[in-house]
């Protein structure tokens, strides 16, 4: 039933259904094939599809993406692509292949707030086409540097992708959480870090690709521009309120700003110095562009929504393990397993929009990688390099397709315009893939949920290390999971304590029982349950409630 599902799902995405429509009528020829049953499986999909935006791991996060892509909208409605492209070429227009430079960092810096490569493609191509050709470049040159430049500023916060594959991931990563030996295996991952994971991987991509351009100009001795200070002093002045976003977005990342406070804080100051400082935008104008902004946000939620729904149907069928199961008898070595990872994802980004490849990828290859020892962060960075290569890989590379369409070019000249850029990019992705240490970030300081998970399991492992019995000086014996059935929250914290204090008299009297020390300890134990019984806080003492407990779990099972 499924493979017939999976036929029809392809015939459909060939017609032009939209995507989210198509996982979810996967999800349901899943569902029919259940053991299950089919409401029962369809049911716990669409459970999981609510359950990722309402939990307060991931809706948070979540809930920059519209933040997020309003600002971008923001700059692209202003002059903001006018202003950069001014700066860029008066900071970098004297070096060789000043121009093509300026093209590279400006669509780097555009694609970062719109996070769609198509938009930056339509917003800067008709202006910097025209400045390209009439300073020298030939045509079939610009058309490939327009392509293949149109999504390098995917890696750079506050790119939208880096905070959806942080949150998908994230939630593979709550799952993949595992008691091992007794102690409790947690996954280090963070998508404050990883935001900033691919700041040196993408200047590594935009220095290889400007080193190709200026090799270029030089060749073709393309003239170069004047190097004029006063116009570099005005252009940057003209430009400062904008360029400064990103700086002061991952400043905010390192000093512990949440991503929702980020994200609001980044549409409040764009929208006020479009508005009242640049005077681009019209408040009249702000519902419209909001509007455009909202269609596109819904667009992603419904996708991301609707693939954890159908990703839900893979993981009930345990497709994660049978994957982990095959890496792991058919790739002996980290190097081989990340090379034939980028050849998939390669293929991955070329047929899928990269939301979509990310929420049902990654729960797929993030419990492999994790066995293979790779580190979070860079399997990330691959993850996005690659979706990012895809934009541009034949035959149905998504930036041929727009860069075809701007500018009424046949696809196959875009195509081979596009190929050197390709293999640059695709060097690039080797590089970053096996060198690790260009993704590293030093750890901030941990907050919130991990810090009381941290407190958590450092008093499971205390627990786990304590004695187990106590003999009190009536000859009675308490154990340590007698606290556990105890209904009060005081006097079940009580009750541990004087097991740790226990525990730690043994260990000073090299586990000798009966110690000063562990009298003492016992002492003042009985002595604050009779001040608390005197006091009446505790309505009932420690045998009565060890009984109680037991009683309860009993009607328990008797109502069972």
């Amino acid at each position: 039933m499924l493979t017939i599902g999976i036929i029809v799902a392809l015939v459909l995405l060939v017609l032009g259904v939209p995507i989210f429509a198509v996982f979810l009528m996967l999800l349901g020829f899943g569902a029919m094939d259940s053991a299950r049953g089919f409401a029962q499986e369809f049911g716990g999909g669409i459970q999981s599809l609510f359950s990722l935006g309402t939990n307060s791991v991931t809706a948070p996060i979540l809930s920059t993406i519209p933040l997020f892509i309003l600002t971008g909208f923001l700059m692209a409605e202003a002059k903001t692509a006018d202003r950069a492209v001014r700066l860029a070429q008066a900071a970098l227009g004297w070096l060789p292949g000043g121009l093509a430079v300026c093209t590279i960092f400006t669509c780097a810096i555009f694609t970062t707030f719109t996070g769609a490569s198509g938009v930056t493609i339509v917003a800067l191509g008709g202006l910097l086409m025209p400045s390209l050709l009439k300073q020298g470049y030939k045509e079939r040159f610009s058309l490939g540097l327009l392509a293949g430049t149109g999504s390098v500023g995917l890696l750079f916060p506050p790119a939208v992708p880096l905070f959806v594959y942080g949150t998908i991931y994230g939630v593979v990563a709550q799952s993949m959480a595992a008691t091992q030996a007794g102690e409790l295996k947690l996954i280090d991952f963070s998508t404050d870090r990883f935001a900033r994971s691919g700041i040196v991987p993408g200047l590594v991509l935009i220095g290889m690709l400007s080193l190709y351009v200026m090799i270029v100009a030089i060749k073709n001795k393309i003239p170069r521009q004047k190097f004029d200070v006063a116009e570099l002093g005005r252009a940057f002045v003209a430009a400062f309120l904008e360029i400064i976003i990103p700086i002061l977005v991952i400043i905010g990342l390192v000093k512990g700003l949440l991503l929702p406070q980020l994200a609001s804080m980044c549409v409040l100051y764009v929208l006020a110095i479009e508005v009242f400082v640049y005077r681009d935008i019209k408040l009249s104008a702000f519902w419209k562009v909001m509007g455009s902004a909202m269609a596109l946000s819904g667009a992603i939620f419904a996708i991301i929504f609707c693939a954890q729904a159908f990703t839900n149907r893979l993981v009930t069928d345990r497709v994660p393990q049978e994957i982990v199961a095959f890496i792991s008898a058919h790739f002996a070595h980290k190097w081989s397993f990340l090379l034939a990872l980028n050849v998939m994802l390669l293929v991955v980004g070329m047929v899928m929009d990269i939301f979509s490849a990310i929420v049902v990828v990654v729960p797929l290859i993030a419990p492999a990688a994790i066995a293979m020892g790779i580190d979070p962060n860079h399997l990330g960075i691959i993850f996005l390099l690659n979706l990012e290569v895809g934009y541009l890989h034949p035959p149905v590379g998504l930036n041929l397709f727009i860069t075809s369409f701007t500018f009424r070019k046949p696809i196959l000249e875009v195509t081979i315009a596009a190929v050197p850029y390709l293999l640059i990019m695709i060097t690039a992705l080797m590089i970053i893939t096996y060198v690790p240490s260009l993704t590293i970030v030093p750890e901030g300081e941990r907050r919130g949920l991990v810090t009381e998970m941290q407190r958590r399991v450092h008093n499971a492992y205390q627990e786990l290390s304590a004695v187990q019995e106590v003999a009190l000086p009536d000859g009675k014996t308490m154990k340590l999971g007698d606290c556990d059935r105890m209904t009060d929250a005081t006097q079940k914290e009580e009750c541990k304590g004087l097991f740790l204090d226990v525990t730690d008299c043994r260990r000073t009297a090299a586990g000798k029982a009966d110690s000063e020390c562990e009298k003492k300890a016992i002492a003042d134990y009985q002595q604050s349950l009779k001040e608390a019984a005197e006091s009446e806080n505790w309505d009932i003492d420690e045998k009565d409630a060890g009984a109680g407990g037991e009683d309860e779990e009993d009607e328990k099972t008797d109502g069972e």
